[in-house]
């Protein structure tokens, strides 16, 4: 017989298992890690985890099919590294669209009037839920500049041909993670003639908090 499910599209499949036990071993300012034991297949199973807020990520594309990109000082791998403007979704009760156009104000100082879903993707499921989502920003325009501190003081910022931009992700020139997803997704869109791409507003149903009844359990 025929295998139908090697014929369905793939997809992942959501699946929950109730924790027997959980403790806090560390809050953050911006992440937590718990410990958290579950039963799976009959036997307890103990992993420790990274609680993340997730993040949005953007990426501004203007009418040449240039890919605005930034640069800043990265502590954690001492690198001043090539990204797409992106931020946390730390601001309670703010819908990801909103944050996603906030960001692209405060680390580029532009707006956009056409927005998508590009991509969404886990940035290390095996031991984070962070989730991020990529969003296409069409239609930009400046703003008036953005006050930044820290290590987004001195971004740099430059309007880049995406496919350019795809040459240094294959030729592993630049290695962020969102830079490379949503590089990567634009150039696969764009072949479709963006045809995969899904309203801007489209519910995040993946996210842990935001996409519907949480699977945290604070």
């Amino acid at each position: 017989m025929p295998d139908l499910a090697a014929s369905a599209p793939i997809a992942d499949e959501p699946e929950r298992h109730e924790l027997a036990a959980e403790t806090l071993l560390h809050h953050g300012r911006v992440w937590d890690v718990a410990r958290e034991t579950f039963d799976y297949d009959g036997k307890p199973i103990t992993r420790e985890v990274i609680r993340h807020p997730g993040a949005v990520a953007i990426l501004a594309l203007d009418e040449q099919e240039r890919v605005l990109l930034i640069r800043q000082y990265r502590h954690p791998i001492r690198t001043r590294a090539w990204e797409i403007p992106a931020g946390l979704l730390d601001v309670s009760g703010e819908p990801p669209l909103t944050g996603a156009q906030r960001e692209l104000a405060e680390e580029a100082d532009l707006a956009a009037a056409t927005w998508h879903v590009l991509a969404d993707f886990q940035n290390s499921p095996g031991g984070s839920d962070e989730t991020i989502r990529v969003y296409l920003a069409r239609d930009v325009s400046a703003v008036p500049a953005f006050a930044r501190h820290d290590e987004e003081a001195d971004i740099e910022t430059r309007w880049v041909p995406l496919d350019d931009v795809v040459d240094a992700v294959l030729t592993r020139r630049v290695q962020s993670p969102s830079l490379v997803v949503g590089s990567l997704a634009a150039v696969a869109a764009r072949a479709r003639d963006w045809a995969t791409l899904a309203p801007g507003d489209e519910p995040w149903l993946r996210h842990p908090v935001v996409g519907g009844p949480p699977w945290r359990t604070r």
